[in-house]
């Protein structure tokens, strides 16, 4: 069997699954023809937008899903992001996963200077009346549920926009919202 691959920048509102027993929620499959046995590999919830690699291929899932792939995200966060919140990331933090404490891995962020150009949202974010917010970029190497959002949160700094811009050498800015396109195969680097 010729395995198919898929790359997808999943906008705002839409849920990574092909089916659901929920009446209200957009899918994958309202925006392309997969064929069919395509699964996400990873999840964006609903809220999340950005990189999203989609596979005929199980293995294929299971590589990209390791320890061993680097994970980028840009989070708008609410607040002025500080030094020691960053510093904290950077470290590790406490979360919550299915009731119980997680410590996260080490792992890379930065408060970005200026907000990524990225399209605007179909849903308003905030009014600006409600204060500032800035921008940190977060490279994990592990994929907890909602762990991006968890992390912020935990410093202080809940997340207001999350979206994924790389996953292993693959980036994002090559993607319309919505587009997808078929490739050979996933330079992970």
């Amino acid at each position: 069997m010729q395995h198919r691959h898929f790359i997808l920048h999943k906008p705002y509102g839409y849920i990574s699954q092909f089916v659901t027993d929920k009446k209200k929620q957009k899918l994958l499959g309202e925006l392309y023809d997969f064929p069919e046995g395509t699964m996400a590999i990873g999840r964006l919830d609903e809220a999340s937008e950005g990189l999203l690699l989609l596979t005929t291929d199980g293995k294929v899932s299971e590589q990209v899903r390791g320890k061993h792939v680097e994970k980028e995200y840009y989070a708008q966060v609410d607040g002025l992001i500080t030094d020691e919140a960053i510093t904290q990331m950077q470290a590790g933090v406490s979360i919550g996963i299915y009731g119980e404490q997680y410590g996260t891995r080490p792992c890379t962020a930065f408060r970005l200077e200026a907000a990524p150009d990225f399209p605007e949202r179909s849903r308003r974010i905030r009014s600006d009346r409600h204060g500032p917010t800035s921008w940190v970029s977060i490279t994990i190497s592990e994929g907890k549920n909602r762990q991006v959002r968890k992390m912020t949160a935990a410093v202080g700094f809940p997340t207001l926009r999350l979206v994924r811009v790389r996953i292993g050498n693959m980036r994002l800015q090559e993607f319309v919202p919505g587009s997808v396109s078929e490739v050979e195969s996933f330079d992970l680097g």
